[in-house]
């Protein structure tokens, strides 16, 4: 099968690699956002599948708008049987959509319908959920609407955070992505329409969702941190001062007369207790605007933490 692979970010890195070694696929060109400024000089940088796509001495092509005539005339050219779409970071045209024999095939980071949008690999960590996974699926001009073609469960582990879980899906889901061409080429693979009454949604994530309420349970607090792990990372403030916290323990101590977010303890041998809406969170690593992430034993062997006071 003939296909244009169409992704950005480092999760389609994983997807362009093995449809790459695939010997049932031809990758005619790859499409990725362009180059973007980044770092202190602001110098242009290529997206992470740019760069694979370059190692692999596959043709790139990159614009702002995919959907305008001089780029459609560009896809229509490579007279390709598919296109491949992961993360790619643009809504595609209804022209796009029905450019080729075999349509436009999707990699979702969910079990669809559950998680359509943004950030589904976040919000199942955020959620507490036990188990989700990955769908491939023929797009459609809805946000991930389309009928479904295979999926893959995958269990969530109570220390998963959105860095191992998306290292999990994208492999998982490279593999899926494989078979689901193959099978699609044969005739053999499955066709099921989505139950929109079951479908929910995963908002775009940003810093804002990384604040802690420390009115939350303890629970609710502690899947925040692993589900904004690595980015946009928990923070609170500390005396006015950013502190972004990058790993909590559920504690047991309870104490009705304080309110939320008080310091219960902060000692190198308990570490940093603070009160939440039903009980405690012990934070174990973190991080001062400015310096390294370190552990709270360390931290408090270099700054001092008044018991008493309020994190929010």
């Amino acid at each position: 099968m003939k296909i244009i692979f169409m992704g950005t970010p480092d999760f389609a890195v994983y997807s362009l690699e093995s449809l790459a070694e695939a010997q049932e696929i031809e990758i005619l060109a790859v499409v990725t956002q362009p180059d973007r400024p980044k770092g202190r000089g602001q110098k242009l940088r290529p997206t992470a599948v740019k760069k694979k796509a370059l190692d692999l001495k596959i043709p790139v092509l990159q614009s702002e708008n995919i959907n305008s005539e001089e780029f459609l005339e560009k896809l229509r050219a490579l007279s390709a049987d598919a296109i491949v779409v992961v993360a790619f970071g643009q809504k595609l045209s209804e022209e796009i959509l029905n450019m080729t024999k075999y349509g436009c095939i999707n990699l979702h980071g969910s079990l669809l319908p559950e998680y359509r949008g943004a950030s589904p690999i976040h919000q199942a960590i955020i959620d507490g959920k036990k188990v989700t996974g990955i769908t491939t699926m023929y797009m459609a001009e809805g946000w991930d609407t389309g009928d479904m073609i295979y999926k893959k469960e995958v269990d969530l582990k109570n220390n998963d955070t959105v860095g191992s879980l998306h290292d999990k899906l994208a492999d998982i889901g490279a593999d899926l992505l494989v078979k689901t061409l193959i099978d699609i080429e044969k005739g053999i693979a499955p066709r099921e329409e989505q139950d929109d009454s079951k479908a929910t949604y995963a908002s775009k994530i940003d810093k804002k969702t990384g604040r802690i309420d420390w009115s939350k349970t303890s629970e609710e607090i502690y899947n925040l941190v692993r589900g904004v792990n690595p980015w946009p990372t928990a923070h609170t403030y500390y005396q006015g001062k950013l502190l972004k916290v990058w790993k909590v323990e559920i504690d047991t101590q309870v104490d009705e007369d304080v309110e939320a977010g008080t310091i219960l303890k902060a000692d190198v041998n308990n570490g940093i207790v603070v009160k939440s809406g039903d009980a405690s969170i012990k934070i174990t690593r973190l991080q001062v605007s400015g310096r390294k992430k370190m552990d709270a034993k360390k931290f408090l062997n270099g700054y001092t933490i008044d018991i008493g006071e309020k994190l929010g």
